[in-house]
C-alpha cells in the first residue's frame, strides 16, 4: 500500500523523538503515528475532554507491549492504553502516548463447559456473549455500552450495568489475568511457574501489598468505611475492597486491578468466571405518580427476584414519546410521573411466573398510574428496553447545536435511593439544568443524569464547575454515595477522590500507585491528581459544522461497523476532524495548519470512506457519515467532473459498451498471458500509474450481457415480475475463475422459471441506471435523473406497479426503494427469493459449508435474517465473520483504493472452515473483492438457490 499520508517527528519533544525512533525498530511504521491529523483524530473519546497525544501506538500482541513500557520507562514518557475509547471520563486520552490496544488481540478460549471464558482486551463484550451462547453462560458485566466496549476497558474501569448490580461485575466474577507492569514484566497469574518467577523479582511490591493489606485489616474504621463503600457500586478510586476480601498477594493484585483504569498496570487478558444467561425473561414498564415513588418501589425490589429495575423520570419518558413502539399513554403522563422498567429472569417458566406474582404482592401497596402487566413476548420485552437505551441517545439528539452532552454517574445506599434522587433533581432544577434527565440502574442505588451544556464562556465553565462541586459535596457529605457508581473515576472525578474517601484512604490509594508505578508512568492524573481543577481542563469544542453530523456525540458506537477504521479514520474520528476544520477556518489563527488538515483529510477522511452508511445503524443519534462525505463530494465537484457525469448520463448506453470492452481485453489478456504474468504487469502498470489505473484482480468479471425478452404466450397465466438486472450484472459476468460460467441474469431467469413466474424485461435496459454510481461520488442531480428515467420505465413496465419489480444488486435495490418505493414494488434478490419463490421451489439442500456476505445495504434494508434463512434453506452450514460487515469494496473503490477492500476483509480468510469452496452474496462487486482476499469463488446467492431447485 503506497502512504497517502507520512509522520512528522520533528515537532516533537527531544525525548518523544528518540522515543519514535527506538520502537520502530519491533513495531511497523505504519502503526506509528506522528503527524497532527491523526494524533487529533485519536484524541478524543466518548467523555466531554479532548486531548491531543503526542504520538498513537497501535500495538499487536504483548511482547510488543513490554518492549513500548520498558522504552517509555527509560525515556521517563507516560503512556495511556485504550481499547475502544466508549470511555465517559476521558481516563483513554493522554497528551503524551496513546498505546491502542484493539486490532489483534481477538484471542480467546472457553473452558469447563463454559463456565470459564479467557479473553484478550481487544474483543467487544457482545463478541464474548455470542461466544458463550451455545452454552447459555454470559459474561458478568452488561454495560450499555457491551455492543461496542471491548473487554479491556470493561476491565479496567469495572463497568457493571443494570442486570449485574455488584455480584456480577469484573471484580466478582475475574479469575485470572495476564499483567504487563511498569518496568515492562509480564505475569501470569494462572500459571504457577510466572507466579514464583514474578514473585521473586518484585519482592519489594509483593511486600508492600502485604503491608497494606495488613494495616486495612488492623484497623477497625478504615475497614468498615471499605466494606461499607463496596455495598453499593463504586468505582471511584482503587479497589481497596481487595485488601478486605483477600489475603493472598496475587489475589489481592488481581483485583485491585479491577477498575485501576490502566493506571498500574495493563491487563492483556482476562479469565472471568461466567454466569448463567437465562432463557426465560419477562418484562414491566411500570408507572408511578412521582419519582419518590418510583424509588419507594424500588426500595422494596431485590436481586434474585428481579434481575434489573431502572428508573425512569418524566424528562426522559418524554425525550422517547415519540419514537416507535412507545406506549400511546407516555405522552398523556402527568408531569411529576415516573417510570420503572423491571425485568425478571429464570430458568423455567413456571418460576417466572411464581417470581412475577412475587413482584405484584411486593408492590401492591404502591400507588401506579397503570396496572403493573409483565410481559414474557421477546418481541415486546425487547421493545421496553430499546425505550430504555435509546434516552441518552435521545438527548444527544435534541441538544442545541455546540453544546456537549454530559453523563454523570453516582450511587446512594440503597435506602437512602428515594431522598437522593430528590436532591439532585433540586439540584439540577437551581443551576438552570433543569431540562436535565435522571435515570438508572435504581436496584443498585446507581442513577445517571444527563444534561447538556455550552462552554463557550468562561461563565459556562465556572456554571459547570459550581455544579459538579454541589453534586460531590450532597453525595458524599449528606448520603455518604459513591461519586463514579460504574464509569470510572477518569479525569471528571479524579479531583474528588480524597472528598469520597477521606485522608487515610486516599494516602493509601497514593501508596498504590507509587508502588505499581513509581515514576508515573501510566496513565497520569486519572484516578490520582493534584490538579483541583482537571475536571474543568480541555474541554471539546463542539462547533456547529454541518446537519449532517452536528448531532454527533462522539462516543465512538460506529466504530464497529466502519470498513476504514483500521485503515484510515472511523466515522467518529471523521467528524472529530471536520470539527477541527471548522475550528480552524472560523479563528483563522492557523492557515498552514488548516491547510494540513484539509490535505490529509482527502485521503484519510473522504476517498478512504466507503459511504456504505453501516455506521448510522450502531450510532445512537442515527449519523449516516457516508451520507455526509457524499454531501462533501458534491460540493467539491469541479465543473469538468459534473460535465463528465453528465455526459455519462446521457450517453450510458455507450459508455456501458465501452465498459464490456475494456472487460473483455483484459480478459483476454488473461488468458494469454496467464495469472501470473497478468498479476506482475498490472500491478507494474499500475505503481507507475501512482494508483491511477485500478487494481487488476485475477477474479475481474468478464463482459456482462443484457437479457432479452421471453416471455410467450403459455405465460399469460402466470404470476408476472419485472426483472430489472443492474447496470452492474449487465457489464459484469463472472470471472474467468468462477465455478458457474453463467451470468446472473441467466440464472435470475432460470430460478424464476423453476417457480413458475412470467418475466418481463423492460426495452433498451442499457440505457437505464438507478444512480447509485453517480449518487455515491456526490453528483446528486445526475443520479436523480437516472433514476427518474428508471422510475418511469419500471412503472410502464410493472403496469403502473402492479407486478413486483426484481433487481439483483442489493446496493441497487437500497437506492431504488429510497427514491422510488413510494410508487413501485422493489425487491432485491434475497427478498424475493425469500418471500415468494422459496415456498415454490423443490430445494435439495447441499452438504457443503458455505461462506456468506451480507452486504451493507441489505443489512440496512433489514435483511440479515432473510439472507440466512435462504442460505440455511439449501446448504448445511453457513458461515457468517462477525468480524466482517462492509467489505469495503464501494463500488468501484475495491480497484481505485484496494487497500480499503483489504483492511475491511482483514478477518475474513479466518472465518473460512478448511475445505470451503464457495462464498455468496448479491452485488457483484463485492463479489470480486471478497473472492480476491478468501481465493475462493464468490457468486451471487442466486446461483446457490438454483443449483438447489432441482
Amino acid at each position: 500500500m503506497a502512504l497517502k499520508y507520512r509522520n512528522n517527528d520533528n515537532d516533537l519533544p527531544v525525548p518523544y523523538q528518540e522515543f519514535y525512533h527506538n520502537i520502530r525498530r519491533y513495531i511497523p511504521q505504519n502503526r506509528i503515528f506522528t503527524d497532527i491529523v491523526r494524533r487529533y483524530a485519536y484524541g478524543v473519546d466518548a467523555s466531554l475532554y479532548r486531548i491531543t497525544p503526542k504520538i498513537v501506538v497501535q500495538v499487536r500482541d504483548i511482547t510488543e507491549v513490554s518492549s513500548l513500557i520498558k522504552e517509555a520507562a527509560i525515556q521517563k514518557i507516560p503512556l495511556t492504553f485504550r481499547a475502544a475509547g466508549t470511555s465517559l471520563c476521558g481516563q483513554a486520552l493522554t497528551d503524551s502516548v496513546l498505546v491502542v490496544i484493539s486490532e489483534g488481540w481477538q484471542s480467546y478460549s472457553i473452558d469447563d463447559d463454559g463456565s470459564r471464558i479467557t479473553l484478550q482486551p481487544g474483543i467487544i463484550g457482545s463478541a464474548a456473549n455470542l461466544y458463550l451462547k451455545p452454552y447459555s453462560r454470559k459474561i458478568g458485566p452488561d454495560p450499555a455500552s457491551i455492543d461496542h466496549a471491548m473487554i479491556g476497558g470493561m476491565a479496567a474501569n469495572n463497568a457493571s450495568g443494570m442486570c449485574c448490580g455488584t455480584s456480577d461485575n469484573s471484580y466478582k466474577t475475574v479469575e485470572d489475568m495476564k499483567v504487563v507492569f511498569a518496568d515492562g514484566s509480564v505475569l501470569d497469574t494462572a500459571n504457577a511457574q510466572s507466579r514464583k518467577s514474578w514473585e521473586s523479582e518484585h519482592s519489594k511490591l509483593v511486600e508492600e501489598l502485604q503491608t497494606m493489606r495488613d494495616e486495612v485489616q488492623s484497623d477497625d474504621k478504615l475497614r468498615e468505611l471499605i466494606k461499607h463503600k463496596f455495598k453499593i457500586k463504586n468505582t471511584t478510586g482503587y479497589s481497596l475492597n481487595a485488601f478486605v476480601d483477600y489475603h493472598d498477594p496475587i489475589d489481592i493484585l488481581k483485583h485491585l486491578l479491577i477498575g485501576s483504569e490502566g493506571t498500574l498496570a495493563l491487563i492483556a487478558e482476562i479469565t472471568y468466571r461466567t454466569v448463567l444467561d437465562n432463557k426465560y425473561k419477562a418484562s414491566s414498564l411500570m408507572i408511578f405518580p412521582d419519582m419518590n415513588t418510583a424509588c419507594l418501589a424500588v426500595m422494596k425490589l431485590y436481586r434474585p427476584l428481579v434481575s434489573a429495575a431502572e428508573l425512569l423520570d418524566r424528562v426522559s419518558l418524554r425525550s422517547v414519546e415519540d419514537e416507535p413502539g412507545v406506549p400511546s399513554y407516555i405522552k398523556t403522563l402527568p408531569e411529576q410521573a415516573a417510570a420503572l422498567l423491571v425485568e425478571i429472569r429464570a430458568e423455567d417458566n413456571e418460576t417466572l411466573y411464581e417470581q412475577i406474582g412475587q413482584v405484584k404482592e411486593k408492590l401492591s401497596d404502591i400507588k401506579v398510574l397503570e396496572p403493573i402487566e409483565f410481559t414474557d413476548v421477546r418481541k415486546e420485552y425487547e421493545q421496553l428496553w430499546k425505550i430504555r437505551a435509546g434516552i441518552f441517545p435521545a438527548v444527544g439528539g435534541i441538544r442545541e447545536i455546540g453544546t456537549t452532552v454530559i453523563i454523570e454517574d453516582i450511587a446512594f445506599p440503597k435506602e437512602k435511593l428515594a431522598d437522593g434522587v430528590m436532591t439532585l433533581r433540586k439540584c439540577m432544577d437551581e443551576h438552570g439544568y433543569g431540562d436535565g434527565i435522571i435515570y438508572g440502574h435504581a436496584l443498585d442505588g446507581n442513577v445517571h443524569f444527563v444534561f447538556t451544556q455550552s462552554f463557550s464562556s468562561k461563565e459556562d465553565k465556572q456554571r459547570y464547575k459550581v455544579f459538579i462541586e454541589d453534586i460531590c459535596s450532597f453525595v458524599v457529605g449528606t448520603y455518604n454515595g459513591s461519586l463514579k457508581a460504574e464509569h470510572g473515576t477518569g479525569r471528571n472525578m479524579a479531583p474528588f477522590v480524597e472528598m469520597e474517601w477521606g485522608k487515610k484512604a486516599y494516602k493509601l490509594m497514593k501508596q498504590l500507585k507509587t508502588a505499581f508505578d513509581a515514576d508515573d508512568i501510566l496513565n497520569p492524573d486519572v484516578i490520582i491528581t493534584e490538579n483541583g481543577n482537571l475536571f474543568v481542563e480541555n474541554i471539546k469544542a463542539m462547533l456547529p459544522t454541518d446537519g449532517i453530523i452536528d448531532k454527533c456525540i462522539e462516543c465512538g458506537y460506529c466504530e464497529v461497523n466502519c470498513p476504514s477504521h483500521n485503515l484510515t479514520f472511523s466515522p467518529r474520528q471523521r467528524i472529530a476532524t471536520q470539527r477541527e476544520i471548522t475550528r480552524l477556518t472560523v479563528t483563522g489563527k492557523s492557515p498552514n495548519l488548516l491547510n494540513q488538515f484539509k490535505k490529509a483529510y482527502e485521503y484519510l477522511g473522504e476517498a478512504t470512506c466507503a459511504a456504505d452508511g453501516l455506521c448510522q445503524l450502531s450510532c445512537p443519534v442515527s449519523i449516516n457519515t457516508g451520507d455526509f462525505t457524499k454531501h462533501e463530494r458534491s460540493l467539491a465537484a469541479t465543473d469538468s467532473a459534473k460535465n463528465t457525469a453528465d455526459f455519462i448520463t446521457n450517453h450510458f448506453a455507450g459508455v456501458s459498451s465501452f465498459m464490456k470492452f475494456g472487460l473483455t481485453g483484459a480478459n483476454a489478456a488473461h488468458s494469454v498471458l496467464g495469472t501470473t504474468a497478468m498479476e506482475y504487469i498490472a500491478k507494474k502498470v499500475r505503481d507507475a500509474s501512482g494508483g491511477k489505473i485500478p487494481r487488476w484482480t485475477k477474479w475481474m468479471p468478464k463482459k456482462g450481457a443484457t437479457p432479452q425478452q421471453t416471455i410467450s404466450e403459455n405465460d399469460t397465466q402466470k404470476p408476472k415480475v419485472v426483472y430489472y438486472p443492474s447496470c452492474v450484472t449487465r457489464m459484469m459476468g463472472p470471472s474467468k475463475l468462477d465455478d458457474d460460467k453463467r451470468q446472473v441474469s441467466d440464472v435470475m431467469l432460470s430460478l424464476l422459471k423453476k417457480a413458475g413466474y412470467a418475466v418481463i424485461l423492460p426495452d433498451n435496459m442499457d440505457k437505464y441506471c438507478c444512480g447509485m454510481p453517480f449518487e455515491s461520488e456526490g453528483f446528486f442531480e445526475a443520479a436523480d435523473r437516472m433514476s427518474a428515467e428508471l422510475e418511469k420505465l419500471l412503472l410502464g413496465c410493472s403496469n403502473n406497479g402492479e407486478y413486483p419489480i426484481l433487481c439483483d444488486t442489493s446496493p441497487c435495490v437500497y437506492r431504488m426503494k429510497k427514491v422510488m418505493g413510494k410508487n413501485l414494488q422493489i425487491y432485491d434478490t434475497v427478498d424475493f427469493i425469500h418471500d415468494f419463490l422459496l415456498p415454490k421451489l423443490n430445494i435439495k439442500k447441499s452438504s457443503e459449508t458455505i461462506m456468506l456476505h451480507v452486504t451493507c445495504s441489505s443489512r440496512k434494508m433489514g435483511m440479515f435474517e432473510k439472507f440466512k434463512d435462504v442460505a440455511e434453506a439449501c446448504a448445511d452450514k453457513v458461515i457468517i465473520p462477525e468480524k466482517v460487515h462492509c467489505c469495503g469494496f464501494a463500488g468501484d473503490k475495491g480497484f481505485k483504493i484496494p487497500e480499503l477492500n483489504e483492511s475491511a476483509l482483514e478477518h475474513l480468510n479466518e472465518a473460512i472452515p478448511a475445505g470451503c469452496k464457495h462464498g455468496y452474496s448479491n452485488s457483484r462487486t463485492c463479489e470480486v473483492g471478497l473472492a480476491a482476499k478468501s481465493g475462493i469463488c464468490y457468486q451471487s446467492i442466486a446461483y446457490l438457490v438454483d443449483e438447489c431447485a432441482k
